[in-house]
């Protein structure tokens, strides 16, 4: 049974080029804005991926704009960990990095084990659709969790 949306959510997963983007993206489009939403990565060493531009522009979600930020990020753009209700880490690494960010909160942290398209596939079809399954994974996630 589908739970009440919480007031603010962080998702993150590596690189904040992926996963975490397309989260984000999903979630606004499915649930406009009565929730607050943010992606991170651990790094933000990379641009949004391209393939994940084109995989949610096929379900008129819009990440072009998107620029990738870290955990570390949060506080130069004056927001703190404790101000969200939830993150969700689509990461291994992102999950070790928020459990070890919020210690000291009561704050929940949810890990949703999505598949990290990035190198899958030898042709540009074949890694789009790699990118088309992480994107359903995301999408099935979220409405799994808060219906629709």
């Amino acid at each position: 049974m589908p739970r009440t949306l919480p007031q603010s959510v962080l998702f993150c997963c590596d690189h904040n080029a992926v996963r975490s983007p397309m989260a984000e993206g999903i979630m606004k489009k499915l649930y406009g804005f009565d929730t607050y939403v943010q992606s991170v990565g651990v790094l933000n060493d990379l641009d949004v991926d391209g393939f994940a531009i084109a995989a949610c522009k096929e379900i008129e979600v819009e990440l072009s704009r998107h620029r990738a930020r870290n955990f570390d990020d949060l506080e130069h753009y004056g927001e703190t960990l404790s101000g969200f209700d939830l993150i969700v880490a689509m990461s291994p690494a992102s999950q070790r990095k928020a459990l070890d960010l919020t210690r000291l909160f009561h704050l929940s942290v949810e890990y949703w084990p999505i598949m990290d398209p990035t190198g899958i596939g030898e042709c540009r079809e074949a890694k789009l659709n790699a990118y088309r399954q992480t994107r359903d994974q995301i999408f099935d996630q979220l409405k799994g969790k808060w219906g629709q």
